[in-house]
């Protein structure tokens, strides 16, 4: 049974999330599926992981929607020698007080960007793990609660880099979706050098959104309706990449939670109040492909998980269902 919708809360949504994207897309000339995806893992209640080469606007498209909403950012620079109570904070003795205090670390903030996260120690990387799933921080057997919206955007060099370290499994699984920036096309390339070239836009960004009002939309996504039918195909997607004697290691169950959570905020953002299997499909590989890990096999071939992902996509069925809510679409 659908969940009632408000439609105009709906078209409120898409209204907002309009003007953050046109506030994001003054900085990030020539990518709109990028800023498009990025705001999807904000409505999803997710993380974001940036993957690519420096120089091509990682932390400029994380700083970007930091600053594009009202709520309080903090920016972690990892580094080799960064400690795990840089990140979550650390308990402190007064002397005045003559008792220990708590001084809260950066993550204690609605969007917190790790800027080079794979850089860091594995020890300092893992420091993120409960404020990614919990969204709570536990210093000296006390646990803190965390602000919502709570959001990490971490970027990251490729792990063929010298001075990175790889991201633990259970760090990548946290990652709602993984994206690459790649190259701006000339155009896009050209209008950086005009409009970068005097002054950055990051400068003359201000605010187009409050914390109240991404919390309203959070909730609407919630609201979305995702029929039996489009459930079973998410589970379908993610129990295929199991099965797969290209991969050694599939999704998790978490995966196929993010991955409806996300084709939420894909319909949302679309303006439907209903998941097709189109939106799936869509973010089948953003949102999966960087939790799986190669077999041997497929290494030798050079068959990355992008490439296995997409093949699945192509051959698990697609559902059919009638009805204007929750059918199941037209599928590839």
């Amino acid at each position: 049974m659908a969940v009632s919708h408000d439609v105009g809360q709906l078209e409120d949504l898409v209204t907002t999330a309009h003007r953050i994207r046109q506030a994001i897309e003054s900085v990030i000339e020539g990518k709109p599926d990028v800023v498009r995806l990025t705001l999807i893992v904000l409505l999803a209640e997710g993380h974001l992981l940036i993957e690519d080469v420096p120089g091509v606007g990682k932390t400029m498209l994380a700083k970007a929607l930091a600053r594009s909403i009202d709520c309080p950012v903090r920016r972690v620079q990892f580094t080799p020698d960064l400690l795990p109570s840089d990140i979550t904070g650390v308990s402190a003795y007064n002397q005045q007080t003559r008792e220990f205090e708590f001084k809260p670390g950066p993550v204690f903030a609605n969007i917190v960007v790790g800027d080079e996260i794979n850089r860091a120690s594995p020890k300092t990387q893992s420091a993120l793990l409960e404020c990614m799933e919990e969204r709570q921080v536990t210093v000296d057997g006390v646990t803190y609660k965390l602000a919502a919206p709570f959001m990490v955007i971490a970027t990251q060099n490729p792990i063929e880099m010298e001075g990175t370290y790889p991201l633990p499994e259970a760090q990548r699984d946290r990652f709602t979706a993984r994206i690459a920036m790649g190259y701006p096309e000339p155009s896009a390339e050209l209008e950086m050098l005009d409009v970068h070239g005097a002054v950055s836009p990051l400068d003359k960004l201000e605010p187009v959104a409050t914390t109240a009002e991404i919390k309203a939309l959070i909730e609407a996504v919630r609201s979305v309706y995702v029929s039996n039918a489009i459930k079973r195909y998410a589970i379908d997607l993610v129990t295929a990449t199991r099965q797969t004697p290209e991969l050694r290691l599939g999704a998790s169950p978490r995966a196929t939670l993010q991955l409806v959570r996300a084709a939420r905020a894909n319909a949302a953002l679309s303006d439907r109040d209903y998941v097709i299997p189109d939106d799936l499909q869509e973010l089948a590989i953003p949102v999966l492909a960087h939790r799986l890990l190669p077999s041997i096999e497929a290494q030798g071939q050079r068959r990355h998980p992008e490439q296995v992902v997409a093949d699945l996509v192509r051959r698990v069925p697609v559902p059919e269902a009638p009805g204007s809510r929750g059918r199941a679409g037209s599928g590839r």
